[in-house]
């Protein structure tokens, strides 16, 4: 299947994931990293924050409904098909679909009591020890200044730059269901990694290749 966008080894498909994994071999990936819908009904958010007095300017985002409910169990079969290990965000809301881990990363947000959740957890496939990652991201206020939000739930290209450094090695194969603001590919893409990554709405894919060109235009100064 050819990527609907390709820089150098990150390919962007605009589909839907599961017709995509359908396509793949088994354990063609080493790695899988996805952050899919929780269930919660955030994508109904439309803005965060109306504060003048902010770090980062709070963000408008299109109401959208992806986010009604969980993956059914086809998901999480195909995704434990196709790749050796998986690292997935939200896991807490997904365990009658995953086996028993103890690795797991909790993301801590720094947040301290305020309105949004102090941390993410993410289940992680591998036999290791719980690991923490700090860093600042409250809505509008981040660890140091990051490029444009283009996605409510967008995390920082930090947090896959650790997961990458920690869970993965040069050359591994690595895949993303649900790509969001691409922050997965930007992380690879800093970092050498092969990457297939698919989103299924036409809006999100393109604000997200937009703001990878953007990764990469910044990326070849250096």
């Amino acid at each position: 299947m050819n990527p609907d966008y390709q820089i150098k080894n990150v390919k962007c498909y605009n589909i839907d994931c599961m017709a995509f994994m359908k396509t793949i071999p088994d354990n063609f990936y080493e790695l899988a990293i996805v952050d899919p819908p929780y269930g919660i009904g955030i994508g109904k958010i439309k803005r965060w924050s109306t504060s003048k007095k902010l770090i980062a300017p709070s963000h408008e985002y299109v109401v959208k409904e992806w986010d009604k409910a969980i993956p059914d169990s086809d998901y999480f079969i195909e995704l434990q098909r196709i790749s050796k290990n998986q690292i997935i965000w939200g896991g807490n809301y997904f365990v009658e679909h995953l086996k028993r881990s103890q690795g797991w990363i909790i993301w801590d947000k720094k947040n301290d009591g305020m309105m949004q959740a102090d941390c993410e957890m993410a289940f992680t496939s591998f036999d290791r020890a719980t690991r923490i990652f700090r860093f600042m991201w409250r809505g509008c206020f981040t660890e140091r200044p990051v490029d444009k939000k283009i996605h409510i739930c967008q995390k920082p290209k930090e947090l896959y730059k650790f997961i990458l450094s920690n869970y993965a090695k040069k050359g591994d194969k690595i895949f993303d269901s649900h790509g969001g603001s691409f922050s997965s590919a930007s992380a690879c893409l800093d970092m050498g990694f092969e990457i297939d990554i698919c989103e299924i709405d036409k809006e999100y894919f393109t604000n997200a290749v937009e703001r990878l060109k953007n990764n990469v235009q910044d990326y070849l100064e250096f």
